[in-house]
């Protein structure tokens, strides 16, 4: 069954974070099977370029660059990068966050727990402070989030705290915004088969880690959603957090009937 998306996405410029494998990865091929000229950025350089390789041997448009979205300038860097190769921007999905490591706050690392909040939190924010400016023609911020914003759960706090502060903060975006033609809204994916449920599985913390590996959806899934967000068929959602746990949301995009 195929998305339902009116949208004509050839052209439209498309910078995805996080894109090195799992949502990131499998959005880059779904926005570059319908066209759209594909930046993907990630920390490891080897395999987003192997992935903009594979794009672009298929006739698609697709670029690699190297980005620590932790790193203001290197965000700033990425966005300058991608205007400069395909002329614009037109969609922003803030995807790349971490989970690790999974333990309590009691004797956690501190500098790590710290940086899980400056790539999930300050990334984000990040990419929309350096997209912002080259989106006056209007576009789409699209952040990945989580039903962790709202379900605490063991060993997850600098987590789920990262996800409800990107939910708010796509909340504000939406506000300041919206009336300059900028479409935000959060994708919360529930529980994907992705590496980090490997990671999830592997800490034994926690309910999501007892999860048997069918519980968890495609990863084609979430793609097919972010593509569908794209589309003013979403727009009765901006500002708001899409849940792909919804029959409701998954028959709108096409994934069941």
């Amino acid at each position: 069954m195929g998305v339902q998306t009116m949208i004509d996405l050839k052209n439209k410029t498309v910078l995805i974070t996080g894109a090195s494998r799992g949502i990131g990865e499998a959005a880059a091929r779904e926005f570059a099977n319908l066209g759209a000229k594909v930046v993907l950025a990630a920390r490891s350089e080897k395999q987003i370029k192997s992935i903009a390789d594979d794009i672009a041997s298929k006739g698609g448009k697709a670029i690699a660059v190297t980005c620590d979205v932790s790193n203001a300038a290197d965000v700033k860097s990425m966005v300058d990068t991608t205007v400069e190769t395909f002329g614009s921007l037109d969609v922003l999905i803030n995807n790349a966050g971490v989970i690790e490591p999974i333990e309590n706050m009691n004797g956690c690392d501190i500098e790590a727990w710290g940086q899980v909040i400056d790539i999930n939190v300050k990334g984000v924010f990040y990419g929309i402070h350096a997209a912002l400016p080259h989106m006056k023609n209007g576009g789409t911020i699209i952040t990945i989030g989580s039903g962790a914003a709202t379900f605490p759960l063991e060993g997850w706090a600098h987590y789920c705290t990262s996800k409800a502060a990107v939910h708010q903060l796509n909340a504000c975006l939406d506000k300041e915004e919206r009336e300059n033609g900028i479409r935000a809204l959060v994708l919360s994916p529930g529980t994907v088969a992705t590496d980090m449920q490997v990671a999830i599985k592997d800490s034994g913390v926690n309910a999501v880690s007892k999860l048997d590996w069918s519980d968890h959806i495609p990863v084609e899934w979430p793609a097919k959603a972010l593509v569908w967000m794209c589309d003013p068929a979403s727009n009765p959602w901006l500002g708001q957090v899409i849940s792909l746990r919804e029959d409701n949301i998954r028959r709108n995009i096409g994934l069941i009937e």
